[in-house]
């Protein structure tokens, strides 16, 4: 067993864990006890919300950890999703980031996946918005 996550909602937050959805009435603290997948209110990313190519992938491991009955399925767009990422990108902290996402997904760990998809989005948007499309490497289909 691992050290307890302690967790806090505000009231009307809603925190997803293991497939299931809790709602707080008010403000509430809790301790996880044992390792299980969840993401609170504010970690999730809505569909609108997936504008970038690293936000449809997080889409898809957070699809992973919300909903495990799915995940078979899941997995498969994340497969695809994954191949062509790693042929578009150049960034070297990108890649280095991807091929960590995918050995924890590979490990059965999308949760973890995420945390590190987190800290590449920022740098997807550096490149992006600054217009710096020379750091992003467009390969052709033959």
């Amino acid at each position: 067993m691992t050290t307890p996550t302690r967790v806090t909602l505000r009231a009307g937050e809603r925190i997803f864990i293991n497939g299931a959805v809790l709602r707080s009435e008010g403000r509430a603290t809790f301790e996880i006890l044992n390792d299980v997948p969840f993401l609170a209110e504010s970690e999730i990313m809505h569909a609108q919300q997936t504008v970038t190519p690293l936000r449809q992938l997080y889409y898809i491991l957070q699809t992973m950890v919300m909903e495990p009955a799915g995940i078979e399925t899941a997995r498969g767009v994340y497969d695809d999703t994954m191949y062509w990422l790693k042929q578009t990108f150049a960034n070297p902290i990108v890649i280095a980031g991807l091929e960590t996402i995918s050995g924890k997904v590979a490990e059965g760990a999308p949760f973890e996946a995420l945390k590190t998809l987190r800290t590449l989005i920022p740098i997807e948007d550096a490149i992006l918005g600054g217009n710096r499309m020379a750091e992003l490497r467009v390969v052709k289909a033959s």
